[in-house]
C-alpha cells in the first residue's frame, strides 16, 4: 500500500506520458491521488474523450490539462494545424468579442474531449522582437492591448467550463532566449516589469482566472532563482490578489533540468509557493528519450518531494495547502454549468485580421510556395508542413532551410517554384530578425517582381521589397485565409 507521504507528493504532480492509452505506472499513480495529467501531441487520437474518461475513472479528482493556445500552438489539431485564431491575430484585430468567442470555442472543444484545464492564454507582452519562444503566441507588444484580450479570453474559456491558465508569470516577453534550452535573464527595471509585464496578469486576476503558470526566467532585482523557484516572485503573485492554483512551467525544460534537476526543481517550486507541478513532455529529449522517460521523470519529482517531506526540508503544511488548492479547482470544475458557446466563425475572424502591405497583383490561379520559415522549437511546431500545404493547395511547394542553405540551393528552390507556374509565394516568419529570410525575399524580387510574401510571424516593421500578407500565425486556418486572398481576392 502506498504510504501517506507518497500520496501527498503525487497529489501535486502533473506529468505527461507516452501514447494514447493509460500506461500501467500512470494508472497506479492516478489511483494513488495523482493530481492529473497534461496532454501533448503524442496523446491525441480520434478517441481522446475515451482516454479522458479512463483517466477520470481511475481518479475522479484528476485534472486533465492541454497545451492548446490556437494559432501556432495546438495539440488537439496536431496533425492538421489549428483552426482557431491565434493571439497575435486577435491582437491585430483588437476586437474583444472575437477573443472572448475564441476562448468560449476553445472551452467547448476541450470540454468535449474531457479536458479540464487549458494552458492559455499567453499573457506575455512581447516587447523583444527577437523572442524565439513567444512571438505570435502573444497578443502584442502593448500592455493594455494584451491585458484586455487576456481578460476576454479568460472569460470565454471559463464561462465554457474550462479552467484558464495564463502564462508565463512574471512575463516572458522581453527575452531573446528560450527557457526550453537556457535560463533567460530579464534585466529590466522593476518599475517597467510592474507597469508593463504584470499588467495582463492583473487583468487576468480581475477576470477571475483559475490558474497562472510561472516562467523559468530570472529577474535579478527579485533574486537569482528563476521565477518558478523564487518565493519572492511567487509571493508577488499572491500580493496581486491571486488565490487560485499556481502551476509551474514544465520542470523538464533545460532551465530547470540542467540546473537543479527535476527533483530539485519540484521541491524548490513547492517551497516557493507553487501548487501544481507540470513535469513536462517526455518526448522533448527526442532520440535521447528513454522508453520509460515519462515514468522516470515522474518518479524523479515524486521521490524528491517525499525525501524532502521526510527530512523536514519541505513543510508538509505547504504541500497540503497546494493539494487543497488543486482539489478545490477540481471540485469547482466538476460543479460548473458551462454556458452555451455562441456561434463561432474562426475563419471570418482570421480573414479580418489579415494585413497587406504593398500592392497585390491580380488574383492568381495557382500558388508555388517556397517555405523558408525557421525550424520548429520544443514549444512551437513553427515549420509544420500543414501550413505550406494549406497555402499551396494543389500547387508546388518546397521546404528551404535558409539558415543552412547555400546560394545554389536557394536559387534552385526559387527556380523550381518558377518552373511549376503559378504565383511565387515566399512563406517566412522572422523578417525583422532573420537576415537569411530577408535576403531570400530580395533574391526572389530580383527574379520575379510579381512574387509575394506570406508572413506567419510577427508583422514586419521594416519594409520588404515585395508585397506582404501578414498572417500572424503558423496555422492551417491562417494559411487558408492567405490562400483565399491570393487566389480569390477575399
Amino acid at each position: 500500500m502506498t504510504d501517506e507521504l507518497t500520496r501527498l507528493a503525487s497529489s501535486v504532480l502533473w506529468p505527461g506520458f507516452f501514447g494514447t492509452s493509460v500506461p500501467a505506472w500512470l494508472r497506479a499513480a492516478l489511483e494513488d491521488d495523482l493530481a492529473g495529467v497534461v496532454y501533448f501531441g503524442q496523446n491525441i487520437s480520434s478517441d481522446l474523450a475515451s482516454l479522458s474518461a479512463e483517466i477520470h475513472a481511475a481518479n475522479p479528482h484528476a485534472l486533465i490539462g492541454i497545451d492548446e493556445e490556437g494559432g501556432s500552438v495546438t495539440r488537439l489539431e496536431v496533425a492538421t494545424g489549428s483552426t482557431l485564431p491565434g493571439a497575435a491575430q486577435l491582437g491585430a484585430l483588437d476586437d474583444i468579442s472575437a477573443s472572448e468567442a475564441t476562448g468560449a470555442e476553445l472551452a467547448r472543444r476541450t470540454r468535449a474531449v474531457g479536458v479540464d484545464v487549458v494552458l492559455g492564454p499567453v499573457a506575455d507582452v512581447n516587447t523583444d522582437p527577437r523572442n524565439p519562444v513567444i512571438g505570435v503566441r502573444s497578443f502584442g507588444a502593448d500592455a493594455a492591448l494584451v491585458a484586455r484580450h487576456v481578460a476576454a479570453t479568460v472569460q470565454g474559456l471559463q464561462s465554457g467550463g474550462a479552467a484558464a491558465c495564463v502564462k508565463h508569470f512574471p512575463g516572458h516577453g522581453d527575452t531573446h532566449l528560450d527557457s526550453h534550452h537556457a535560463l533567460p535573464v530579464i534585466a529590466l527595471d522593476t518599475s517597467e516589469i510592474e507597469s508593463v509585464h504584470l499588467e495582463p496578469f492583473r487583468a487576468a486576476i480581475a477576470a477571475g482566472v483559475d490558474t497562472i503558470m510561472t516562467a523559468h526566467i530570472v529577474v535579478p532585482a527579485w533574486g537569482e532563482q528563476p521565477a518558478t523557484l523564487n518565493p519572492a516572485v511567487l509571493g508577488r503573485l499572491r500580493e496581486l490578489g491571486f488565490e487560485g492554483v499556481i502551476i509551474t512551467d514544465a520542470l523538464d525544460m533545460a532551465a530547470i533540468r540542467e540546473s537543479v534537476g527535476i527533483g530539485g526543481g519540484a521541491v524548490q517550486a513547492l517551497a516557493a509557493g507553487a501548487d501544481l507541478l507540470c513535469i513536462g513532455n517526455p518526448t522533448n529529449p527526442g532520440d535521447a528519450a528513454a522508453s520509460d522517460q515519462d515514468e522516470q521523470d515522474f518518479l524523479a519529482a515524486r521521490e524528491a518531494i517525499v525525501a524532502a517531506l521526510r527530512s523536514g526540508a519541505l513543510s508538509r503544511e505547504r504541500v497540503e495547502q497546494a493539494r487543497d488548492r488543486v482539489r478545490a479547482l477540481s471540485a469547482k470544475l466538476a460543479a460548473a454549468t458551462p454556458a452555451e458557446a455562441p456561434a463561432f466563425d474562426g475563419a471570418a475572424i482570421v480573414r479580418r485580421a489579415l494585413r497587406v502591405t504593398g500592392e497585390l497583383d491580380a488574383v492568381a490561379s495557382a500558388l508555388s510556395v517556397v517555405d523558408a520559415r525557421r525550424r520548429s522549437t520544443l514549444a512551437v511546431d513553427s515549420a509544420a508542413s500543414y501550413v505550406a500545404e494549406a497555402l499551396a493547395g494543389d500547387g508546388f511547394r518546397v521546404r528551404l532551410d535558409v539558415a543552412r542553405a547555400t546560394d545554389e540551393e536557394r536559387d534552385a528552390a526559387l527556380a523550381g517554384a518558377a518552373a511549376a507556374g503559378g504565383r511565387l509565394v515566399l512563406l517566412i516568419d522572422r523578417p525583422d530578425v532573420d537576415a537569411e529570410q530577408r535576403e531570400l525575399v530580395e533574391r526572389a524580387a530580383r527574379r520575379d517582381p510579381h512574387a509575394v510574401v506570406v508572413n506567419a510571424g510577427l508583422a514586419a516593421q521594416h519594409p520588404l521589397s515585395l508585397p506582404v500578407v501578414e498572417v500572424g500565425a503558423a496555422s492551417r486556418i491562417g494559411a487558408e485565409a492567405a490562400r483565399s486572398l491570393l487566389i480569390h481576392g477575399a
